[in-house]
C-alpha cells in the first residue's frame, strides 16, 4: 500500500495494530478522521489519553473502574455474599447485560494456560481464595469459558477452597463447549447464570 504522506502512513500503521483492524480498514478510519472537524479528533485523542491515565482497577473485584471501588462493589443493593468469577472485564459486561445476576464479581484477568506461559501467579487467584476462605461469601459461581483452559482454572480454584460452608457452582452448559463467554447471546448467558449447577456435578459430567 503506497502512501503520499508519511504522517498518514504512521497513523494507519498504528490504527492497524488494533484487533480485527486490517490496513484497508485502518486507512478508511484514518481518512474519516481527517474529514472531521479538528476538535472532533481532539475529543477522541483526549478521551483515549484520559482513559489510559485515569482508569483504575477496582481494589475489591479488579473490574475496570473510575474509582478505587467500582460501582458494582459499592452498590449496597447487590448481594455481596454471592460472587461470580470471570476471566475478563468483558465477561462482567456480558453478564450485566443479561440483568439476571445481582451479586458481585471477581475478575481473574485471564485463565491458566501453560502453553502461553500463564500460571496461577499471573492471575488474581490469591485474592479470590482469601476472600472466599474468609467466610464473607456464601456462594461462588465459576463463570469461565467452556474451554480446556477455563476448566483447568475452575478445577485449580476448586482445589484451593478451604471453606466447607461455601457453595461452589458453575454456569449451566447452555454455553457451548469451547465458547468464550463474551460472545454468548444474552438470553443463553442469562439462563446459564440462573440455572447454574454445583461444580462437583459439572466436573463429573465432563
Amino acid at each position: 500500500m503506497e502512501f503520499s504522506s508519511k504522517l498518514l502512513e504512521k497513523a494507519v500503521n498504528e490504527m492497524a495494530q488494533l484487533p480485527g483492524i486490517g490496513k484497508r480498514t485502518a486507512l478508511r478510519l484514518v481518512l474519516h478522521l481527517l474529514k472531521q472537524p479538528e476538535e472532533r479528533t481532539g475529543f477522541l485523542t483526549q478521551a483515549l489519553s484520559q482513559m489510559r491515565t485515569d482508569i483504575k482497577l477496582c481494589d475489591n473485584c479488579h473490574n475496570i473502574s473510575d474509582e478505587i471501588i467500582c460501582e458494582i462493589c459499592a452498590n449496597p443493593s447487590r448481594n455481596h455474599q454471592l460472587i461470580c468469577v470471570v476471566e475478563d472485564v468483558r465477561d462482567v459486561m456480558a453478564i450485566e447485560n443479561t440483568g439476571q445476576f445481582k451479586g458481585i464479581y471477581h475478575v481473574l484477568g485471564g485463565k491458566i494456560s501453560p502453553i502461553d506461559g500463564v500460571g496461577p501467579s499471573q492471575l488474581k487467584i490469591t485474592s479470590l481464595i482469601e476472600k472466599v476462605n474468609s467466610g464473607a461469601v456464601n456462594e461462588m459461581i465459576l463463570a469461565l469459558s467452556s474451554t480446556m483452559e477455563g476448566d483447568t482454572t475452575n478445577f485449580y480454584i476448586f482445589k484451593q477452597i478451604k471453606n466447607p460452608g461455601l457453595t461452589i457452582s458453575t454456569i449451566a452448559r447452555g454455553i457451548a463447549v469451547g465458547d468464550e463467554l463474551e460472545y454468548a447471546d444474552e438470553v443463553t448467558l442469562g439462563r446459564s447464570i440462573v440455572h447454574r449447577v454445583p461444580f462437583e456435578n459439572a466436573f463429573k459430567n465432563n
